[in-house]
């Protein structure tokens, strides 16, 4: 049988530049996903959230712009739509819940952009594109929430917007093995660079 790199080699792996200027997003990196007994949360996220930490305080370190997303509903999911009606677990989100707040060591400090979203991609009915075509940004590092949903959708629509991405593999954190290994190779595949946390970095301190 023939491994996956071979097969994909000859139509898909192309590579992109990192740009002159990045911002770091965070998707959904909140504590609905980092809390026993809530029906999003899964141990691998807490890794995920270390890494998120790093990338975030080398960014600050740098200058680079951070960027957090969260998730807030109407009573009811009203603003949900069928993706709210599709996933049940979104309820953790509704106005008010616990479940959308950041967790406390990986909060919004002045000068950070917070978009609040109620779809997968963090671009769908946002002002993200526009804020990110205002700071000139050419470049968008991915981490957060989960791999194989949020995550995957933002990087696709960073692509389709004309932001390179950069997807950081040990910041992005998923329920299973699986989805999560699965995506990033997609991703790497077709939509985005897919680095370690150290080229990541790397990059930011170049």
């Amino acid at each position: 049988m023939t491994d996956l790199d071979t097969n994909y080699a000859p139509a898909f792996g192309g590579s992109l530049a990192f740009g002159d200027r990045p911002a770091l997003l965070l998707i959904d990196v909140v504590v609905a996903y980092l809390t026993p007994g809530s029906p999003l949360y899964d141990p691998r996220f807490e890794d995920a959230l270390a890494s998120c930490e790093r990338l975030t305080d080398a960014c600050r370190k740098a200058g680079v712009p951070v960027i957090f997303t969260n998730v807030s509903y109407r009573a009811g999911g009203a603003d949900g739509g069928l993706f709210y009606r599709k996933v049940p677990a979104l309820s953790a989100f509704l106005e008010g819940s616990p479940g959308g707040a950041f967790p406390a060591t990986l909060q919004p400090e002045a000068g950070d952009v917070v978009v609040t979203k109620q779809y997968a991609s963090a671009f769908f009915g946002t002002s993200l594109a526009g804020t990110l075509n205002t700071m000139r940004i050419d470049t968008v590092i991915l981490g957060g929430f989960s791999t194989s949903g949020c995550v995957r959708a933002s990087t696709l629509d960073a692509l389709q917007h004309g932001f390179a991405p950069f997807v950081v593999a040990e910041a992005c954190g998923d329920r299973h093995s699986g989805p999560h290994d699965a995506n990033l190779f997609d991703l790497s595949k077709k939509y985005a660079e897919v680095v370690s946390e150290d080229q990541a970095i790397s990059l930011l301190r170049r």
